[in-house]
């Protein structure tokens, strides 16, 4: 059950009147090595954020074709990409970042776990100029597009999206949505400040500052068909995601690497992992498929 805290600020922040400014992030946020490592380890399997990138491997590998490129937009330090490949191991997947510190992390990410389908490149998500028209199976993002200066380079960055994508090919985009109110964005980063790194503290805060509107994501999608659809948590959009229409259920060998996941996830993150599915779940939409 979600604490009495929380609940009280998702209901203040549905019921306040005006929405937040956007606060672009300080332009040091992730090209610092030091804040880029905090992230990092936030996301490893003993990590904070372990159960959200198991969360969104899942909600993503529904929209996976089989034996296909799949690209990351701001694969940071590659923690989701880890996962994905893991799911998915006949894909080939190349993660784009444009943070030289970001990479060198994803490289000692992808060493570690020894996952031989994966390729990290430096670009800019705003002009994939690395990738040919209609040359991906599948375009994924977690938790990057916040990353962006402001709307213009979100049109930019999903319009180069469409560029790229096949007809009908699979896309996932998920990130923070702009609460609000700056006290539930002061909440949601100080929530488990006892348990993550100060820097983790203070990037999640702007992170969340930084954070495009409901709004602001719907129009800069109309680049896409009618198939793409905009889901957002229960009663405020604190996390939306971009996912085009799911393919056949995942099959066996996904699901066995997702159990695994989950399985070795600690009883604090397995029901974590179940918080964010309800969370999601109740705001419309489902999991994929249940790791358990």
């Amino acid at each position: 059950m979600p604490s009495a805290r929380l609940l009280l600020n998702l209901v203040l922040d549905l019921c306040a009147m005006q929405q937040q400014a956007r606060v672009p992030e300080p332009t040091m946020s992730m090209s610092d090595g030091e804040a880029a490592a905090a992230f990092m380890h936030a996301g490893r399997e003993d990590g904070i954020l372990a159960h959200t990138y198991l969360y969104h491997a899942i909600q993503a590998s529904a929209v996976i074709p089989r034996n296909s490129l799949v690209v990351d937009l701001g694969c940071g330090p590659a923690n989701q990409l880890a996962s994905l490949a893991r799911l998915n191991p006949d894909c080939r997947f190349v993660g784009v970042d444009a943070s030289p510190a970001m990479l060198d992390l994803g490289r000692q990410t992808l060493a570690r776990a020894g996952l031989p389908n994966v390729t990290l490149v430096a670009g800019d998500m705003t002009s994939l100029s690395d990738f040919a028209d209609t040359s991906a199976d599948a375009v994924i993002s977690t938790m990057s597009l916040h990353h962006l200066p402001d709307t213009n380079a979100l049109h930019r960055c999903l319009a180069e999206t469409r560029r790229i994508l096949k007809p009908g090919g699979g896309l996932y985009l998920a990130d923070f949505g702009r609460l609000k109110r700056e006290a539930s964005q002061r909440f949601f980063a100080h929530e488990r400040e006892a348990e993550q790194p100060s820097l983790f503290t203070l990037d999640y805060y702007n992170s969340l500052r930084a954070a495009f509107s409901t709004s602001e994501i719907r129009q800069a999608a109309s680049v896409f068909d009618e198939g793409v659809r905009l889901h957002k948590t229960f009663l405020v959009p604190f996390l939306l995601a971009l996912r085009s229409r799911p393919l056949a259920p995942p099959g066996a060998v996904t699901r066995f690497a997702a159990q695994a996941i989950y399985n070795a996830l600690d009883a604090r993150q397995q029901y974590d992992f179940r918080d964010l599915a309800r969370f999601f779940g109740h705001g419309g939409f489902p999991l994929a498929f249940k790791p358990w």
